[in-house]
């Protein structure tokens, strides 16, 4: 069985986690809100999460790639307790997120170049449509590609889901790879 790579994009996974939380609590958008809502309560179990993602297979590196937090926040130590190597970035000064998907992608040449003798799976926690040079890299390595996101994450007639060799959505799994802290929304 080869070996696998996993790259976990936090947000991605994290916002899409909630919204997907908030969706089956059947939570509706606020009158004239254009977003969808999002389960303020809903939290990841980092370690069951890489356990789903590795699927029986030995790991070769596990990277979540997210911004900083606020100081008092634990979410990358849990992450790191669970096995992943994190890596943290600024947000810009108007909130937005930088630096994540180049990271990620960054990090997943080095593994895939570093072992191009014996080619294994790229592991993408993320729907994201950034990571198509990364799918392409590993291609060209003779890597397989897999996508674990949640349905709502990507297009399943676009170019990222159309590339890879394998699409496990995160919505068949939600239950276990994540628990509610609190009970929202009150009543």
């Amino acid at each position: 069985m080869p070996k696998c790579l996993i790259m976990l994009d936090n947000s991605n996974v994290f916002i899409e986690g909630k919204k997907f939380s908030a969706k089956n609590k059947g939570v509706q958008r606020a009158e004239g809100d254009t977003r969808d809502p999002q389960d303020p309560s809903w939290r990841v179990d980092f370690g069951t999460l890489l356990v789903h993602m590795a699927n029986g297979r030995e790991v070769l590196d596990a990277i979540l790639v997210g911004s900083k937090p606020p100081q008092n926040d634990s979410v990358w130590t849990s992450a790191k307790q669970k096995g992943f190597k994190v890596l943290t970035y600024d947000r810009s000064f108007s909130g937005e997120e930088k630096e994540v998907d180049t990271e990620i992608a960054t990090q997943a040449a080095e593994v895939i170049l570093l072992n191009r003798d014996e080619p294994g799976v790229v592991v993408l926690g993320s729907g994201d449509r950034d990571f198509m040079p990364t799918v392409r890299l590993a291609h060209r390595y003779n890597w397989t590609v897999e996508m674990c996101a949640f349905s709502s994450a990507f297009n399943p007639a676009g170019d990222m889901a159309l590339a890879v060799e394998k699409i496990r959505t995160l919505d068949d799994v939600f239950d276990q790879i994540g628990r509610h802290d609190f009970d929202w929304p009150t009543k």
